[in-house]
């Protein structure tokens, strides 16, 4: 079974032959690929290898990570699967967790939008803006 090992902390530009070299100086059998920004093209600092063997992902592990490499620090760490490191909340939105707990996202007071405007009532789509507005002209009458 292959291993999954997640490589970060690469320099924005480096040679890849080089890092190639480096897992081949600790055993057959690694193949690496990096991840690089779509727009631009270049590395985003980080990337993954794939192990053959478990034996040769801890060398892997014992013997790169923490090694210098371009002026940078290389970690290395045995990559988590997507669906193992987040768990859907209720609601089926899927954010990250801190310690165990969800993250919640600061709360807004948002307007439910409707395209039907009902005659004498403010068009539903600008309620929030309308409402900004009104605090607004309160404060100003307040303070003159």
């Amino acid at each position: 079974m292959s291993v999954r090992l997640y490589v970060g902390n690469l320099p924005q530009t480096f040679d890849a032959k080089e890092l190639e070299a480096l897992f081949k100086a600790v055993g057959e059998g690694v193949r690496f690929k990096t991840v690089q920004d779509r727009e631009t093209g270049a590395c985003r600092g980080f990337g993954f290898a794939n192990v053959d063997e478990e034996k040769l992902a801890d060398t892997v592990i014992e013997q790169l990570n923490g090694r210098d490499f371009g002026g940078n620090t290389l970690r290395i760490e045995r990559s988590e699967r997507k669906d193992a490191r987040s768990t859907p909340i209720a609601g089926g939105s899927d954010r990250r967790q801190a310690g165990g707990t969800a993250v919640a996202r600061k709360a807004s007071n948002k307007v439910v939008h409707s395209d039907t405007v009902t005659e004498g009532a403010p068009d539903p789509r600008w309620a929030g803006e309308l409402s900004k507005l009104k605090s607004l002209l309160a404060n100003q009458t307040a303070t003159v």
